[in-house]
């Protein structure tokens, strides 16, 4: 039940060239940078990423894009990171842009063993229709777009069909843990962790606080250490702020 190991870069060994990782976080916030860090050292690569966003230049996922890393990313949001633009354009990567509810909805059928659902987001644009662009051929065509969705219609309205995730690994970010994996997240760093921890078959959990089994109160727990396969204690794990924004001294 000890699920606790000794270092981030043990905790991702097994994870090899080609996996498919669901990563925690919004924005810079509850992101898993121990865990990033360590998949950098590791030097695997062609990941395949589910994350609200890819990071920001030389941070977050930003770093494991900026190495060459990543394959192919899903998201929602891509408007901090300018590598991340280039290489888009330039066809060294494959995206596939969703609507970040459906996103958050695709990762929770994942984890909850729901193959797929039906949503009104996305009916009438390319999200259904297709055509979206999915891979650039560097000299400003495009090399491979989305395929068309099932739409149908229920009491009146149309709804468009989208796939669950299931992704090989889950990296997530708590603030307390224990070592069976039970799992605390400070306010809005409850953002996509939970449901990336329930989309990964093997959940990885950085957290930053390690306390013993029974110290939680069950009522506080978000994750459950059922869905937890391993535990990294990350004291003192650098935090970043995307934009700061302050007013003038003489204000």
């Amino acid at each position: 039940m000890d699920k606790v190991v000794a270092s981030a870069v043990e905790a991702v060994a097994d994870i090899v060239d080609g996996s498919s990782l669901a990563v925690g976080g919004f924005g810079l916030c509850g992101i898993p940078t121990a865990l990033i860090e360590a998949l950098l050292e590791t030097g695997v690569s062609d990941l395949e990423t589910v994350s609200n966003n890819c990071g920001v230049d030389q941070w977050g996922l930003g770093m494991l894009l900026a190495a060459k890393r990543i394959r192919r990313t899903t998201g929602s949001y891509v408007g901090e990171n300018k590598e991340f633009e280039r290489q888009f354009l330039c066809g060294e990567l494959e995206v596939e842009l969703t609507p970040q509810g459906t996103l958050a909805e695709r990762l929770r059928a994942g984890g909850a063993g729901i193959p797929a659902f039906y949503t009104p987001a996305g009916v009438g644009t390319q999200v259904a229709d297709g055509g979206l662009p999915l891979r650039y051929d560097g000299a400003g065509g495009v090399a491979l777009a989305s395929e068309p969705k099932e739409v149908r219609e229920f009491d009146g309205r149309r709804y468009v069909l989208e796939r669950a995730i299931r992704t090989d690994f889950a990296l997530v970010h708590a603030r307390v843990g224990d070592r069976h994996g039970n799992l605390v997240y400070e306010k809005s760093a409850q953002n996509f962790n939970p449901l990336c921890a329930a989309a990964g078959r093997i959940t990885i959990a950085e957290v930053e606080q390690l306390v013993e089994p029974g110290e939680l109160d069950p009522a506080r727990v978000h994750t459950a250490g059922i869905l937890v396969q391993r535990v990294v204690h990350a004291p003192g794990v650098e935090k970043r702020i995307e934009r700061r924004t302050v007013s003038r001294a003489d204000a």
